[in-house]
């Protein structure tokens, strides 16, 4: 066989594990797992602009949109942004019930493993109505901190809430803002 067929068929060898490698996830660096949970409850895309920002702010953070209560154990803090989406509901192939009792089983395993338990509500007044309010009134109670874009808050909801249920609250104008705050929990209850 020439050496260049040898270079040829070793290059598509490299090209097929590299691919292995991107589709399993494997890491080349050998990094360990993250130590961030994002999750979305409620399936709005709102959770995914969470994780755009997470890399940017120099965050290690993986996200799950449906997080299961068995992967919880992996993480030093999970971070539930809520936000009620029909389409995206459907697009999850779960209804309203069958999310609440995920989002109640998800809650209950981060309250049994003590790991530190961030809210987030950015889509502002857009994602809040019934369907969202479901969602918060099951995930907000169980929250050790708020995060929230001011515009959600038209009625005072999470003012009353964090009141009721003495959870720090921030309120921010835009989604791009909550990055700061969001990072500083993180180092907060990394260290």
């Amino acid at each position: 066989m020439s050496n260049i067929n040898s270079k040829k068929i070793l290059l598509q060898i490299l090209l097929v594990l590299f691919c292995v490698l991107i589709v399993t996830g494997t890491s080349f660096a050998g990094e360990e797992n993250p130590p961030v949970l994002i999750t979305s409850i409620g399936q709005s895309p709102d959770g995914r602009m969470i994780n755009i920002l997470a890399p940017r702010l120099e965050v290690s953070a993986a996200f799950e949109q449906l997080a299961s209560p068995e992967i919880v154990k992996n993480f030093k803090i999970v971070i539930a942004v809520v936000g009620g989406s029909s389409k995206g509901l459907g697009a999850a192939g779960i209804d309203k019930d069958e999310e609440l009792a995920r989002a109640k089983a998800l809650i209950e395993e981060v309250k049994a493993q003590e790991i530190p338990f961030l809210v987030m509500h950015v889509g502002g007044e857009a994602r809040r109505g019934a369907l969202s309010d479901a969602f918060l009134d099951e995930v907000v109670p169980y929250a050790d901190h708020l995060i929230i874009v001011e515009s959600g808050n038209p009625d005072d909801y999470f003012t009353k809430m964090s009141q009721e249920y003495k959870i720090p609250l921030e309120s921010v104008e835009k989604i791009a803002d909550t990055g700061e705050l969001f990072k500083a929990f993180v180092k907060e209850h990394l260290e």
